[in-house]
């Protein structure tokens, strides 16, 4: 049965959209499936695992992530409260409140550098 776009409402659409999605993610997890068997049993008629075969290892290509390579480290302090000197600011993101205030009460930022 062939859905008639023209007719469906957006709501229907979005759940048709979802479901297509949904669809398409379990295809797409089979046909991986399949294709990680065929490369192990090509790796196999070899003489070799596909461990041996894939750069790195099958197991460790999975285990490793982005963030796992470069973590996030934090900023170096350049400025700090005159107030309270356990506050410091990088000088990136949102400035801090008690930064402003201070440019607002008439210091500059060079005299809040650590």
């Amino acid at each position: 049965m062939k859905p008639d776009l023209k007719t469906m409402t957006r709501k229907q659409l979005e759940k048709l959209s979802a479901d297509i999605d949904t669809a398409l993610a379990r295809v797409s997890k089979k046909e991986m499936k399949l294709a990680l068997a065929a490369a192990e049993k090509a790796a196999k008629a070899h003489g070799f695992t596909l461990a041996e075969v894939l750069p790195g290892g099958r197991s460790e290509q999975r285990s490793k992530s982005k963030t796992a390579e470069t973590p996030n480290k934090p900023g170096i302090p350049r400025f700090a409260n005159p107030d309270d000197k356990t506050q410091t600011w990088t000088g990136k993101g949102r400035r801090p409140n008690w930064f402003i205030a201070a440019m607002q009460s008439g210091k500059s930022p060079d005299d809040l550098v650590i």
